[in-house]
């Protein structure tokens, strides 16, 4: 793989013509250095967030030893690259062959799941297997994320309460996990949160032996600023510390996807033409651009131009259509660009590392070049603070 100091270097020389990757891997072991050393348990890459092989060694290197996979190709993936490796397979609904696959041909113990149905389907596909870590999703307020994750999953009430007490009976370690949503912008999501999980053991009179907080750790963009991320971590130290004294001695995970890669990558794309304010791009929705369309994400862009003068003359709010011949393949931004940005510039968006290379599709036969390292910094990161401390035990009652 081509390597080169800067995006600016790779537009020089490259002159792309078609949308390029340019992958940061520092970026991403810097990431997770900081959350394994901070995080007050054990983390467990989300693999969905960029299941790149660059990605995952430079995940490697930072450090992170434990894997969320959600499908028999992402258990197929870490475990044939880092075998002896934790997997947890943590998606609630899978299929019977997957699950026998990651059992018998992977040796993975730990699965989630949210209805009385998927847990009778993994006892019968493990042959009731007694060594089973079975992870209850209950459903917690979304409300402070901006992906809302909580209406396809998790389980609640009565009904949470039965099945906690089923799964008790049943499983070897009893788990309970969450998710807050996607780029949860306040600490106190995960405090109601964990508020939630200590009623529901109460009220079914369980000891758990894991607490999964999940994922929902937030990067950083322009117009969502979140609080430090050690805030987030702190916060969720002291309700342990409130909440997990009634289960005895427990262990808690998490499931950082966005926070660990999304600094990892950018893509650089070319102008095509322009219509007063609005910009047709040769990468958009349907590739590593589908975080700006729907959900309305705003990436930090900046031009860079081949030939003629680079210094901007002054800046102005642009909207972006991508190549497709899908009119909802829109960006509706706004993305600040120097005012004299024209068919043949190039722009590089950043903070595409989470999502944007693992959504890309190949629709309407638009493609992408082989992706390039890059060595300079990301735009806007999150992990430039000195160290606090080293790593915290994972087991943090009765320890």
């Amino acid at each position: 793989m081509q390597r080169f100091p800067s995006a600016v270097e790779a537009v020089a020389c490259r002159r792309p013509e078609l949308p390029l990757a340019c992958l940061r891997p520092h970026a991403a072991t810097r990431a997770a250095q900081y959350f394994v050393d901070r995080f007050p348990g054990k983390s467990l890459y989300a693999v969905k967030a960029n299941p790149d092989p660059i990605i995952l060694d430079a995940l490697w290197a930072g450090g992170i030893r434990a894997f969320d996979v959600a499908s028999l190709n992402e258990v197929m993936l870490v475990g044939e690259r880092f075998p002896g490796a934790h997997m947890a397979f943590m998606h609630p609904v899978k299929s019977r062959h997957a699950i026998r696959r990651a059992y018998f041909d992977y040796g993975i113990r730990d699965f989630s799941l949210d209805s009385e149905a998927e847990l009778e389907k993994i006892l019968a596909v493990t042959d009731n297997a007694t060594d089973l870590g079975l992870f209850v999703r209950i459903a917690v307020d979304n409300s402070d994320a901006l992906l809302s994750l909580s209406r396809k999953f998790g389980v609640d009430g009565a009904e949470a309460v039965s099945l906690l007490q089923r799964v008790r009976h049943r499983a070897a370690r009893l788990g309970i996990c969450f998710h807050v949503g996607s780029q949860s912008m306040h600490p106190q999501a995960w405090v109601r949160a964990l508020q939630r999980v200590q009623q529901l053991i109460l009220r079914a009179g369980v000891v758990a032996d894991v607490i999964d907080v999940g994922g929902g750790f937030p990067a950083r963009y322009p117009g969502l600023e979140p609080p430090s991320m050690d805030q987030y971590f702190d916060a969720i130290e002291r309700m342990c510390e409130e909440v997990l004294p009634i289960t005895y001695t427990c262990d808690v995970w998490a499931e950082p996807g966005r926070a660990l890669v999304a600094e990892a990558a950018t893509v650089l794309t070319r102008v095509e033409l322009r219509k007063g304010d609005t910009l047709y791009l040769n990468e958009g929705t349907y590739g590593a651009l589908f975080d700006a369309g729907g959900p309305g994400f705003v990436y930090p862009a900046r031009r860079i131009r081949v030939e003629g003068p680079n210094e901007p003359t002054g800046m102005m709010p642009f909207r972006l259509y991508g190549p497709t011949c899908d009119s909802i393949d829109a960006m509706a931004g706004p993305f600040w660009l120097p005012q004299d940005t024209d068919e043949g510039d190039y722009i590089e968006f950043d903070m595409l590392g989470a999502y944007g290379m693992a959504l890309r599709t190949g629709f309407n036969g638009f493609m992408t070049e082989a992706p390039v390292i890059v060595e300079d910094e990301p735009a806007m990161s999150l992990y430039t603070a000195p160290r606090r401390h080293t790593a915290r035990p994972a087991r943090l009652i009765g320890s």
